[in-house]
């Protein structure tokens, strides 16, 4: 038995695949900004002595991390998750 999702039944499904893929390449190039603005901040907070601000931008740094590697693995996720459910 072979069951897979068919996206050809959805009306629109090459738009919102690449409304999709519109949103991931925003998302990924908002977290390599804010990870340079973040890494910046990081530099110059430490270096002049204001290390409340130093703590926030790692904070902001790691956090764009996150979101860059979440967006970046997402679609590899999916197509691990299509690629197993099509062999149960």
């Amino acid at each position: 038995m072979s069951i897979f999702p068919d996206f050809g039944a959805v009306g629109g499904a090459e738009q919102l695949q690449s409304i999709v893929g519109a949103l991931l390449t925003f998302v990924l190039i908002i977290a390599v900004l804010m990870m340079i603005i973040s890494g910046v901040t990081w530099a110059l907070a430490s270096a002049n002595g204001n290390f409340q601000t130093a703590t926030r931008a790692r904070h902001g740094l790691w956090a764009a991390c996150g979101a860059a590697a979440l967006a970046g693995s997402g679609v590899a996720w999916v197509n691990f998750l299509l690629d197993v459910g099509s062999t149960l």
